[in-house]
């Protein structure tokens, strides 16, 4: 009788089992269908053609510089969701088959010196030089730059009177040792390790000029609904490129993907898209300064 009165109570266990293996296989199944995520961005190419070996399964970690609108669309990593740079990592996301971005922040100088851990790519708009391809392995050029001067509205610059200002520069940044090779100002110029600050300390009236390149300037005159100006530019036959660790076994694949996305015209819609709106002038029009 014993054995008669305790096979219900196995069905039962046997029956809540089953249910809530077939609720574990839905929500696996469901975690898997569900659809990537990359933001406001448009992907095309073929998805999975490429394989990248990734610090998250299924994720690229890229490390960007913020701010910098037009590359970078927001204020920190949480509310990022396009922008040139974004976007073309989201395009070589799906390219790869993983499902989504990791915006990663990293220090400016972590990543030269390639102490940064924890990315695949930082894509920062850094120039590609000689001594920092010692330490690190650049891919191939995407964008090709050049230092903007922005002020306050209604300073007038040149080539001489720039010499007199007190001129703000990034440290790290290949624009400082521009500055002090060529410009040669009478007073050396303020770095700063961050650029929000940088652009505050302009707007504050305590530099005079902050010399950065001349996209990243260009939106933030925009921005500025007519505080700011960028007045002109050195053409300094700057290429930006991004930033893998020596370490990295992804350097050939991202390079096959800039020179794609070179070839099948995605750069040029992601300018299209991102940088002429938020720049507001065509940068080969600003007068180009010669030290």
């Amino acid at each position: 009788m014993k054995q008669h009165k305790a096979e219900p109570a196995r069905i039962m266990v046997s029956g809540m089992r089953s249910i809530l293996l077939s609720l574990l296989l839905c929500t696996l199944a469901g975690r898997a269908s569900a659809a990537p995520d990359y933001g406001n961005c448009k992907v095309s190419g073929q998805r999975g053609s490429v394989k990248l070996a990734t610090v998250v399964p299924g994720a690229l970690s890229v490390r960007p510089a913020l701010p910098a609108p037009g590359w970078w669309n927001g204020d920190s990593p949480d509310t990022i969701k396009d922008g040139f740079e974004y976007c073309m990592a989201a395009n070589m996301a799906y390219r790869a088959g993983l499902d989504r971005l990791i915006v990663v922040n990293r220090s400016f100088a972590q990543v030269l010196t390639g102490q940064a851990r924890g990315f695949d790519i930082a894509l920062s708009q850094i120039t590609i030089t000689d001594q920092r391809k010692k330490v690190l392995n650049f891919t191939e050029p995407y964008y090709r730059s050049d230092q903007g001067v922005l002020v306050r509205a209604g300073i007038k610059v040149d080539k001489d009177k720039i010499k007199k200002m007190r001129l703000a520069v990034e440290q790290g940044s290949t624009t400082l040792q521009y500055v002090t090779d060529n410009i040669k100002p009478v007073e050396p110029p303020k770095v700063f390790t961050q650029t929000a600050p940088m652009f505050a300390a302009l707007a504050a009236g305590q530099v005079d000029a902050v010399l950065f390149d001349t996209p990243i300037v260009l939106a933030r005159a925009k921005q500025s609904n007519g505080a700011l100006q960028v007045v002109g530019r050195y053409d300094m036959g700057e290429n930006w490129g991004g930033i893998v660790n020596k370490d990295s076994p992804n350097l050939a694949v991202f390079n096959k993907l800039i020179r794609d996305f070179k070839n099948d015209g995605t750069l040029r819609d992601l300018t299209n898209s991102y940088l002429a709106p938020n720049l507001g002038a065509d940068s080969a029009k600003l007068p180009v300064f010669t030290p």
